[in-house]
């Protein structure tokens, strides 16, 4: 497994790939980043972090069915790893650390 770090764009991928289950492909994952973070966000940059993540061993990805509204095309399909939800799980440790070392700076903000 190469590295353990996820970046922030990285963290939203997979947090996107989690919420839409089997439904996780690229335009359904850059509509769902764009819909909970108003991020523009090209295709290229999310192919580089889908890869990436894979590379991690975060990601598994598996071909669909090709269809007749994708020109016989077949969608890939992502899904999180054990791997890939620990990385989460830590990174989701580390911004509560913080966190709750500035509850007093968000109470009065």
């Amino acid at each position: 497994m190469k590295g353990s770090y996820l970046g922030e764009f990285q963290e939203l991928v997979l947090l996107a790939i989690l919420s839409l289950n089997d439904n996780a492909y690229g335009v359904s994952i850059q509509k769902a980043i764009k819909e909970k973070t108003e991020r523009e966000i090209t295709r290229g940059g999310l192919h580089s972090a889908l890869s990436r993540l894979e590379e991690k061993g975060f990601l598994d990805s598996k071909h669909g069915e090709a269809t007749k509204k994708r020109g016989g095309r077949r969608k890939k399909i992502y899904t999180v790893t054990a791997s890939g939800l620990k990385a989460l799980q830590k990174a989701h440790d580390a911004r509560q650390g913080f966190i709750q070392t500035l509850k007093p700076v968000f109470q009065y903000g």
